[in-house]
């Protein structure tokens, strides 16, 4: 184990983290034609689909943690190279309803593939995906996500 951080505090060590997998995903998504932000948005998507859901904008920003405004910028630019259609929710005209397109479909599948891989590869020291220590560690991770931190003023 590397003692570079050692003595860092658990927020540093996320944040590192967090720019190291953004780092990697956004060099491995790159043959694609995608940006680690893009991937977030079109593999969410995909799998809400998958889920049998054609999210919002809204609802996506939701899902991803990304500003709506962005997950906005990001759908309009994902239209326009032919990988997302938007369309106004017919229940509601401030809505934009977002899904993938047949050639979104294949873009987000290859980079789902290599992501994975990546994802195995960074998990690796864990135990790989199914090991012990990596289901630990998205427990631990899944609890961090559910603390609330909004600001109270007084």
């Amino acid at each position: 184990m590397s003692t570079a951080y050692e003595g860092s505090t658990p927020g540093f060590l996320v944040w590192r983290l967090s720019m190291k997998w953004r780092v990697a995903v956004d060099r491995a998504v790159a043959p694609l034609g995608l940006t680690h932000a893009q991937y977030s948005l079109l593999a969410s998507l995909y799998g809400m689909e998958y889920s049998g859901v054609q999210p919002s904008q809204r609802q996506l920003a939701d899902h991803t943690g990304l500003e709506a405004l962005y997950v906005s910028k990001l759908a309009r630019a994902s239209e326009s190279a032919g990988l997302v259609e938007r369309t106004k929710d017919p229940a509601d005209s401030r809505a934009v309803r977002l899904a993938l397109t047949g050639e979104g479909r294949e873009v987000v599948r290859s980079a789902i593939k290599v992501v994975q891989e990546l994802h195995g590869r960074m998990l690796a020291p864990l135990g790989g995906l199914g090991g012990a220590r990596t289901k630990a560690l998205a427990r631990e991770l899944t609890a961090l996500l559910d603390v609330s931190l909004d600001i109270i003023e007084e």
